[in-house]
């Protein structure tokens, strides 16, 4: 299984999205590929923002060998589940896949409603890169559910 995740500039929400699943998938013996990924490419080769890394760390994730990459078309074939953590990136990567790979793409914590009802879709991982600590960790509270449940979901597929 390929996994990638997609905000804006690849520093803030999908590197900690990446870090997570990884870590999570590592501790339940998951065999996963999982990268991110920004819409737009103005932050390539850079590391996380210095705040998602360290607020990742806190919580026992280590994002420091990450670097940021802007979406290639080649994406869209190569992995399985694509993942939004916006409407505008959700927006944005349906007008950039090929038809044939749009199945793939989905907003992030849709994940996580599957179990829930309708209520739930929809739900958006904000960006924290303007805001204080408050952002940084709702934001890991939220990828920490969302990657919960992929990692439960391919346990019980298994």
């Amino acid at each position: 299984m390929r996994v990638l995740f997609i905000c804006s500039g690849n520093i803030c929400r999908s590197p900690t999205a990446e870090g997570v699943l990884r870590h999570l998938a590592h501790a339940a013996s998951l065999e996963l590929e999982v990268d991110s990924a920004g819409i737009g490419g103005w932050h390539a080769g850079d590391p996380p923002d210095p705040r998602t890394v360290r607020y990742a760390r806190a919580r026992g994730y280590d994002l420091s060998s990450l670097r940021a990459r802007q979406v290639a078309p080649a994406d869209f074939a190569f992995f399985d589940r694509i993942y939004a953590m916006d409407q505008g990136h959700l927006r944005d990567l349906h007008h950039l896949a090929p038809e044939l790979h749009r199945a793939k793409v989905s907003l992030f914590l849709d994940v996580v409603a599957r179990d829930l009802d309708d209520a739930a879709l929809g739900r958006e991982v904000p960006d924290p890169y303007y805001g204080g600590a408050e952002g940084f960790e709702h934001v890991l509270d939220l990828v920490e559910e969302g990657c919960r449940a992929i990692v439960a979901e391919l346990v019980a597929r298994r």
